[in-house]
């Protein structure tokens, strides 16, 4: 059996696709990665095979710069980094308005390199990013069965009146005015006519015969894998299409001897990462340094993109690296502060560790009003949160009697039971 893997070329998508793949690849079968060249270190350390298929302008490799990426996409970072300091309206504001570019590239080229390399691999089973709307275009074109794995919040695929990139719900942090709130979802109204347009357009030129869609942003795979912890989407209201929640995909990481002997002290500590692409955001990083100092608390911060030296003083029980071993480091921290990006909610949440939230952009907002729901973390403005407040979030998820600290374990007990990448293979198999 052969399972095929297509992947944007993004470390932070391409992490959680290859976890859930090991699931094949443990049981003996072969496993296919089709993504661009930047994340060929990731397919070679999880053992897979690699064919070349570049789905975007811009690429990650784990920690993302613009001056890095070809000039457009360089453009369209900046942009965006630039919105992130303005607020959580701005900021969709400015995804919405690139998301044509962005989401949508080279259609029909990149959808016939994606049958290419289907009728090259010949795959018994195809696993793709919801993301990937060029090779989505040619698998749903051609009536080619695969799993549909949303990464992030369920609202990635947006159901009812839900409209893509207009979250349903965010933090009480955030307090956007309803004019504000109402050009955002009509711009996000007119974006989705024009990308299910764009969407259509190369449809039929795919194949003439090709039935429009309503809502390309709506369309799903037949099975639909959310990468998501269900105690996070369980009484939010929504109705989902069929699918199964993964959980945290659980994945190896090779054994650092500096970490392994900071963490042999086993000594209390806070987990901070921004992820590849917000760890830009030193302003931020700094104050939740400065909070960690005053709280008196141990950190290990990962800096991405951020010179160290902009944290202040780091004490000599710190570990400060731009990039570290985030689920090792999850598996022992007491508590992590994080953009809510997906991976690193769903990390944390699956090793039962609860969180500061600071959301930036797309699908956090939403996320971070899950936690803040559930007990299983706090959610703060990242451009309006002071020392002091970041302080006071601190010290209540470190304590042994925060809320949230008693469903968070059972949860990581039970994705422990039942791993995410088992349930997607017995899904796809027939199995279940």
């Amino acid at each position: 059996m052969t399972l095929l893997v297509i992947s944007p070329d993004y470390a932070s998508h391409l992490l959680p696709l290859a976890g859930i793949a090991t699931a094949w690849r443990d049981a003996g079968e072969r496993v296919v990665v089709a993504t661009g060249p930047a994340t060929a270190p990731v397919v070679a350390q999880f053992g897979y095979d690699r064919v070349n298929l570049p789905l975007g302008r811009g690429a990650n490799p784990g920690v993302i710069r613009s001056d890095e990426q070809v000039a457009a996409e360089a453009q369209s970072l900046e942009g965006f980094f630039a919105a992130t300091r303005l607020g959580m309206v701005e900021t969709l504001t400015y995804q919405a308005r690139e998301r044509l570019t962005d989401l949508m590239w080279q259609p029909v080229d990149r959808a016939r390199a994606t049958l290419a390399v289907i009728e090259e691999v010949r795959p018994d089973a195809i696993l793709v990013d919801h993301l990937a709307f060029s090779a989505r275009l040619a698998l749903h074109t051609r009536g080619i069965p695969y799993g549909d794995v949303v990464l992030g919040h369920p609202t990635a695929l947006p159901v009812g009146d839900e409209v893509y990139g207009c979250p349903p719900s965010w933090p009480a942090a955030f307090d956007p005015g309803d004019e504000q709130l109402a050009a955002l979802r009509a711009l996000c109204e007119r974006v989705a006519t024009g990308f299910t347009a764009q969407w259509n357009e190369a449809a039929r030129e795919l194949d003439a015969a090709a039935s429009p869609v309503d809502d390309a942003f709506a369309l799903r795979g037949d099975t639909v894998l959310y990468n998501y912890p269900v105690e996070l989407a369980d009484g939010d209201g929504r109705v989902l299409p069929p699918h199964r929640f993964l959980g945290s995909v659980p994945r190896d990481e090779a054994r650092e001897a500096h970490v392994e002997e900071w963490l042999a002290t086993g000594e209390p500590f806070v987990y901070v990462s921004f992820g590849s692409f917000l760890s830009v955001r030193a302003d931020v990083l700094a104050r939740v340094a400065e909070a960690l100092r005053r709280a008196g608390l141990r950190a290990a911060i990962a800096t991405g993109s951020t010179d160290p030296a902009e944290l202040g003083p780091v004490p000599a029980g710190w570990l400060v690296a731009a990039y570290l071993p985030q689920v090792r480091l999850l598996s022992a921290a007491t508590a992590a502060v994080t953009h809510g990006g997906n991976n690193s909610v769903t990390e944390a949440v699956g090793s039962g560790v609860p969180l500061v939230v600071l959301p930036f952009s797309t699908d956090q907002f939403a996320g971070a009003a899950a936690l803040e729901r559930t007990g299983a973390g706090i959610a703060l403005d990242p451009n309006a949160a002071d020392v002091v407040a970041l302080t006071r979030a601190l010290m209540a998820v470190v304590d042994e009697g925060f809320r949230g600290r008693a469903p968070l374990a059972a949860a990581a007990e039970a994705q422990a039971e039942r791993p995410g990448p088992q349930i997607a293979f017995e899904t796809l198999s027939g199995s279940v």
